[in-house]
């Protein structure tokens, strides 16, 4: 019940006039499960060509499953200035909670929880996220749907809602082609994903992500690639 009444409230939220951010919307898809007590590095990389210029952003992060259903991870962001050079952009502390165990319900579920703070001045990010992972044979479904809320001294409490989608087939463990797609009020993209896992041991494996995304409702030169691996012991 609670998974219906969030997925309508985002659906009514995207009649509302919503400030849009589209550079934070093409980024990860959250998978919704955890292994117990885990402990991951991860580095994340989103470059987005458009008429307004290059922007690059990189995230360094590193978690600790505190439970066998709560994930917790610190990220630090970097943005390039126009002088070229990176220099560090904000903060950020992201929760994950499962909602029961793996294959328990129809799909696996999962709820995301951030809050980010950007590293001049007093601006700061709220958002609350629906995660589901259903498997269809040898193909997954995945779908991310958030909430963000800005406040801060130069923002006037905006709010914004999110949505991003892969669909990917299982071809083996070490590739995986996907389809994704990431829509907000002002954004809709949509292209080609790639990721695949290397297992060393059951507790103990590398992850990687590559994907090409196409903005197609806007500036005729809007494309951003994004990069991700994640190391889990």
């Amino acid at each position: 019940m609670f998974r219906w009444m969030f997925m309508s409230m985002l659906c009514m939220l995207s009649y509302l006039p919503l400030t849009s951010n589209a550079d934070s919307v093409v980024d990860k898809v959250y998978k919704p499960n955890i292994l117990p007590f885990q402990r991951d590095i991860e580095w994340r990389l989103v470059s987005r060509n458009s008429e307004q210029g290059n922007q690059l952003l990189q995230r360094f992060a590193f978690g600790h499953a505190l439970s066998e259903k709560f994930m917790l991870e610190v990220f630090l962001l970097a943005q390039r200035n126009e002088n070229d050079d990176f220099e560090i952009a904000a903060y950020e502390l992201e929760g994950r909670w499962m909602l029961g165990e793996q294959g328990q319900y129809w799909s696996d579920t999962a709820m995301l929880f951030e809050i980010e703070k950007q590293y001049h001045g007093d601006e700061y990010e709220l958002s609350i996220g629906l995660i589901n992972d259903k498997q269809f044979g040898r193909t997954n479904l995945t779908t991310n749907m958030i909430l963000k809320y800005a406040f801060g001294h130069v923002n006037k409490n905006d709010l914004e809602g999110e949505f991003r989608m892969q669909y990917r087939y299982r071809l083996r463990p070490t590739f995986q082609p996907a389809l994704e797609i990431y829509s907000d009020r002002n954004f809709f993209g949509i292209g080609p994903g790639f990721m695949g896992i290397k297992k060393f041991s059951p507790m103990r494996h590398l992850k990687w992500e590559l994907a090409f995304i196409k903005g197609i409702n806007g500036d005729s030169k809007d494309h951003t690639l994004r990069v991700g691996i994640e190391m889990t012991f």
